[in-house]
């Protein structure tokens, strides 16, 4: 990924935790862990990559909350 200056998004790579799809892999956070994961379209091929992205532009304590069970699903 390119380093970029300013953002509100976190690019993750879920690749080593899951062969799910990006669609999958979104639903799957959302249902299962509550935590809204946003599809990374910005290529060609969707299939080439398994990346998310995580919106940051949030209340710390939303962001806590986010990574706690973040960690509780891996």
């Amino acid at each position: 990924m390119l380093p970029c200056a300013g953002t509100y998004f976190v690019l993750a790579d879920y690749s080593a935790l899951s062969d799910a799809t990006e669609p999958e892999f979104a639903q799957t956070m959302i249902v299962k862990y509550g935590v809204a994961v946003i599809r990374f379209v910005f290529y060609d091929s969707p299939t080439d990559r398994r990346v998310v992205r995580f919106c940051f532009a949030k209340k710390d304590e939303t962001l806590r909350e986010a990574l706690r069970r973040i960690r509780a699903a891996l």
